[in-house]
């Protein structure tokens, strides 16, 4: 928002405040500003009276002029078309510096002396969008008001100084000079004055011309007003200076206030050509495949999300973002239909996104205040009969279902405090809602604030409090170190569940990363093996992000993909995250998951290396849940899922219940070796654990012995892990499978599957007739409960 100085002096008197501290004090309270400019940079120029100017002698375009500029006369060579005597101008005098850096000089043209120069405004160094052709093709011609010799840069308005704001999106109050006049009367206790309006009107009513229907919920306030025979002319000098400083080009004196009154109020208006309207005014939704062509002269197709204004036989107007060409106000306008209205912030900001950007849309998509709507509507009528030699009818069009009290909210003097960490006595608070323009009642430590309708961003108590801390100064913060009780187990169960499989996973040297969790519509597609409803954004960054996703697997695969590009093909990596679907509600889970391809290096000082396989992860996990307390409680069962090697993928179970799975990605999306793995951690911490008991180490020497038994293939190694463990009883420590075999010394159906066993007494030293007794009891219950065949060699 580029706010004008002088403009906003009409509201709050600001003159006598030095620029840069008006803007630092704005800044000060959280508005930032990005620069402090001027319309024009020139200096040294004057108003000057043309004595004389007759042509060169010896030049075709050259004129002499004689010009009088409040001091001396001075000679000026001129070559400007327009140049006549008796006309007051710009005269850049001797040591006058243009924009540029130009710096005027006596100079000799065409063998005779000039004295300075007669400019044109574009010589001034106005930004070319403000010029008008004559602007550009000769000097400028001053009114006959201005007085010789003095400031021509002061009596254009063009010193005019301006504050460049980058406001923050929840403070559409501030896209005004009324918001802006209100928010610098706060810092420095002024009052605001609003516009004074005084127009009369006419017998004929509105409402014996018109009709008005509105057929949209998203139209909750529709005013139209009536003004008949205008002059279309040029705008009055302050008014164009003024919509230039706001960085608004000046049209005509009817567009030109439509302008000025939105820059006031923040409230957007359109001017419709009454007589190219019809007499029926229609807010509807736009129909799919509708074409409207916009004041730019751009033919736009609409859908049923657009809300327009039109009338019986077509759409007339972009309702909130621009007006259309068939009702232009033009050169020969004489009758204006006016409208001010509210329209939803959200269907402005999608019309906006999809169609064009205004300043009137990114007023209505930061929210309107419905107590303006009315003012506004006037106060361009009050213009009109001023600059416009417009009369206006009696009465208003009107559609109204807006709520206009204001909001009532209550805070302690405490809470104040607390909050903001200061100790602001109730004096400073009740001051604080006074130059804010806030009703307030103070009683028994309870303030009672009535907050005005301007203020769209202030809804709840801490938006409260937060206004007295930028009133009252983040600069005034005394500082001190944080109090508080300090309680153990404070922490969420969920909280030290992630930290502890980070923990156990980064000792096994994994790398935890962070992705976003917006992906694209392909890739939320991949390893889920249950369709869920896609959560797609409506307004996405781009589309590689525009789908949350049920699956944390595809933004490590991009990880992986990043790495291998730049030659880092051994990998570990983790994420803790969220993964996202929709049932009936939206719902987000919690999960853990895991990447790891290349080689693993088991110890790096002696650099001894493990190919990275399934059983490797599939080895790392189960300490993991060792750990967590689910010894022999986790399954890990064959499985196919989507997108995962149909031979290398298992279901990864707890208590029965499906927690995760673990498996090679398929080759079909990544052509080598990539294991991953997915783990609920919510649904983890739906089951109990006891608490972890530990044992000291055995005293005595262990036994260690090995077997081997052949088996059909589809006999799986953890279900003759449970014969073994629970034949083993109390002595067996340990079960560890080393080696599985498919050669030419087992049949095609089978396997050998090889087992190291480890027994320990913790109270004696175990025999060998002790040992073996179990050993061979163990072999016999395998044989039995699995079809097996004990190998001697």
């Amino acid at each position: 928002m580029k706010v004008s100085k002088s403009f906003l002096n009409d509201y709050v008197k600001v003159e006598d405040i030095k620029t840069s501290r008006l803007a630092d004090s704005m800044l000060s309270v959280g508005n930032e500003y990005e620069s402090i400019t001027k319309i024009s940079s020139a200096t040294g120029c004057v108003v000057g009276y043309v004595l004389s100017c007759i042509p060169h002698p010896e030049s075709d375009h050259l004129h002499i002029c004689q010009v009088d500029i409040g001091t001396e006369t001075v000679q000026i060579i001129c070559g400007a078309p327009n140049v006549r005597e008796k006309i007051k101008v710009i005269v850049a005098t001797i040591g006058a510096v243009l924009p540029g850096g130009f710096v005027i000089k006596k100079a000799r043209l065409a063998g005779l002396e000039s004295f300075g120069m007669i400019c044109s405004i574009a010589e001034l160094g106005l930004e070319s969008k403000y010029l008008k052709e004559e602007d550009k093709a000769g000097i400028h011609i001053l009114s006959d008001d201005a007085k010789v010799g003095s400031d021509a840069i002061h009596y254009l308005g063009y010193d005019d100084e301006t504050i460049d704001f980058e406001l923050t999106s929840n403070r559409g109050d501030l896209l005004s000079y009324l918001g802006m006049a209100y928010e610098v009367g706060a810092i420095y206790d002024l009052p605001v004055e609003e516009p004074v309006i005084s127009y009369k009107e006419e017998k004929e009513n509105i409402n014996d011309l018109y009709t008005l229907s509105v057929e949209t919920e998203k139209c909750p306030i529709y005013l139209g007003k009536y003004v008949s025979n205008v002059t279309i002319k040029e705008s009055p000098n302050f008014i164009k200076t003024r919509l230039m400083a706001s960085g608004i080009r000046p049209i005509n004196n009817v567009v030109d206030i439509s302008n000025y009154v939105m820059l006031e109020y923040g409230q957007p208006l359109h001017f419709f050509d009454a007589d190219r309207l019809g007499n029926k005014v229609i807010v509807r939704m736009a129909k799919n495949g509708e074409n409207i062509t916009t004041l730019d002269g751009e033919k736009r197709v609409l859908n049923d999300k657009n809300i327009v204004i039109a009338n019986e036989k077509e759409a007339v107007a972009l309702a909130g973002v621009m007006g259309g060409l068939s009702t232009e106000v033009e050169k020969d306008t004489q009758n204006i239909f006016i409208e001010s209205a509210i329209f939803d912030a959200f269907s402005i900001r999608s019309t906006a996104n999809s169609i064009l950007r205004s300043e009137a849309s990114n007023r209505y998509e930061k929210g309107i205040d419905a107590n303006r709507t009315k003012k506004a509507i006037e106060r361009a009528c009050d213009l009109l009969v001023k600059y416009a030699d417009g009369k206006v009818y009696s009465g208003t069009l009107t559609h109204d279902k807006t709520d206009k009290k204001e909001k009532e909210i209550d805070v302690t003097l405490d809470k104040i405090n607390q909050v903001l960490g200061m100790k602001i006595e109730k004096e400073e608070v009740l001051s604080i809602f006074k130059r804010l323009n806030f009703s307030c009642t103070y009683q028994n430590n309870h303030f009672h604030v009535f907050v005005p309708t301007r203020r769209l961003d202030i809804t709840i108590k801490e938006d409260l409090i937060e206004e007295i801390g930028r009133m009252y100064g983040y600069k005034n913060l005394e500082s001190s170190l944080p109090y508080g009780e300090y309680k153990r187990g404070t922490y969420s169960e969920s909280y030290l569940l992630r930290k502890e499989t980070s923990k156990l996973l980064q000792q096994f040297g994994f790398n935890e990363v962070i992705t976003y969790s917006l992906i694209s519509e392909e890739e939320s597609n991949l390893f889920i093996n249950q369709e869920y409803e896609k959560i797609i954004l409506d307004n996405p960054m781009s589309e590689d992000r525009k789908v949350l996703r049920n699956s944390l697997i595809p933004s490590l695969l991009n990880v992986y993909e990043y790495n291998k590009l730049r030659g880092n093909s051994n990998l570990l990596l983790y994420e803790n995250g969220l993964k996202f679907r929709k049932e009936k509600d939206y719902i987000e889970e919690k999960v853990v998951s895991g990447l790891a391809c290349g080689t693993y290096f088991v110890n790096h000082y002696q650099m001894k290396e493990l190919h990275v396989d399934f059983y490797l992860l599939k080895g790392m996990l189960e300490h993991l849940f060792n750990v967590l307390g689910f010894k022999n409680r986790y399954q890990f069962v064959a499985s196919t899922l989507k997108d995962m090697h149909p031979g290398r993928c298992a279901s990864i179970l707890i208590d029965k219940e499906e927690i995760g799975f673990l498996g090679q990605v398929s080759p079909n999306i990544c052509k080598k070796e990539v294991y991953v793995f997915e783990i609920s951690l919510d649904k983890i911490l739906e089951k109990n654990v006891k608490m972890l008991k530990f044992k000291e180490i055995s005293k005595f020497p262990s036994v260690n012995k090995d077997m081997a038994f052949k088996v059909k293939k589809d006999v799986e190694a953890g279900s003759i892990i449970k014969t073994i463990e629970t034949s083993g009883g109390r002595i067996l420590t340990s079960v560890d499978v080393f080696d599985v075999y498919t050669g030419e010394k087992v049949n095609e159906d089978e396997k050998s599957i090889a087992f190291n066993l480890t027994f320990t007494d913790f109270n004696k030293t175990l025999t060998d007739e002790e040992v073996m007794t179990v050993f061979n009891k163990i072999i016999k219950d395998v044989e039995k409960n699995h079809n097996a065949q004990l190998r001697d060699k």
